[in-house]
């Protein structure tokens, strides 16, 4: 039996932010070391948690180098990489230097809506593009296109470089098709922290994690337990964190994430338009609810 590469608790990381605008990089050193601290099992970099899509290129290398520098080997890395032009996509994954990191997870194409078999040529040239092995990264509700379970496998079969997907479609019959027909070694993650526990039991290797972020420990237990067949052990602490993953995403993700940082004093609540911070409303829900966790 194939082991996964990236299984147990990937953390989707946050890119703080300065009042002016600027990246905060005294504050992503210190939730690096949370992150660490926490023992999960690895860092997902400049993902859509990490808000890439307002950073540009230069900045996304300061940020990959900064984090990998200050994660000094301790965790594996994965390097968020993706876009709706494919060709810049590849530019980009010539273009970045990537040492400390072990993998490129790329979303699928977004606002385009291409059919699945613009899907799948944009994959296959991803894959045969990409310095390291890819992670598909499915998620619709952002960018307005399925990727099918059809596609996805089809993908897995034809691309070698390809080693998995987060799958963040929220669809559990999707889900369960790809875990059933996907070829050996092929790791299906969670993108979807809610669904993290039911999907461990149909199969996947793990989560990539928005929670993560605050509570990187108690999270990447709750996983660790459902790995090892726990799930007994595993539900308590899955229902006590449904109600804050809920809030991460009432009034748009990573501004829910930041204002649980912002209350544990690892970051400032700052992020660049069109995202703003939360409501009072839901502040004060959130500050309800940390000392319940």
């Amino acid at each position: 039996m194939t082991h996964p590469r990236f299984p147990g608790t990937g953390v989707a990381l946050v890119t703080p932010f300065l009042p002016n605008g600027d990246i905060d990089f005294e504050s992503l050193s210190r939730i690096i070391e949370h992150l660490v601290q926490g023992s999960i099992e690895y860092i997902v970099v400049l993902g859509t948690t990490g808000e890439s899509a307002t950073l540009s290129h230069e900045e996304k290398q300061k940020v990959f180098s900064f984090v990998s520098q200050v994660n000094a080997g301790r965790l594996p890395l994965v390097a968020g990489i993706g876009g709706n032009d494919t060709r810049s996509v590849l530019h980009d994954l010539a273009g970045f230097e990537l040492e400390g990191y072990g993998a490129v997870l790329s979303v699928s194409p977004y606002y385009n809506k291409p059919s699945q078999e613009g899907i799948y040529r944009h994959y296959r040239a991803v894959a045969e593009a990409s310095p390291l092995p890819v992670i598909l990264y499915n998620v619709p509700g952002r960018t307005g296109m399925n990727m099918t379970a059809e596609a996805t496998l089809r993908i897995a079969r034809e691309c070698p470089s390809v080693i998995g997907t987060k799958e963040a479609s929220g669809n559990l019959d999707q889900i369960m098709r790809i875990l059933r027909d996907k070829p050996e070694g092929f790791e299906v993650i969670s993108g979807d922290d809610a669904i993290t526990l039911p999907m461990i039991a149909l199969g996947a290797t793990g989560v990539i994690s928005v929670i993560g972020n605050a509570y990187p420990k108690r999270f990447s237990d709750m996983v660790r337990k459902c790995l090892a067949g726990d799930f007994a052990g595993a539900r308590p602490d899955h229902f006590r964190m449904l109600e804050a993953v809920d809030t991460l995403f009432a009034e748009g993700s990573p501004s829910g994430v930041k204002a649980y940082l912002h209350e544990m004093g690892l970051c400032g609540n700052h992020f660049r338009l069109p995202v703003v911070p939360v409501s009072e409303t839901l502040r004060e829900r959130i500050r309800g609810i940390m000392p319940t966790l």
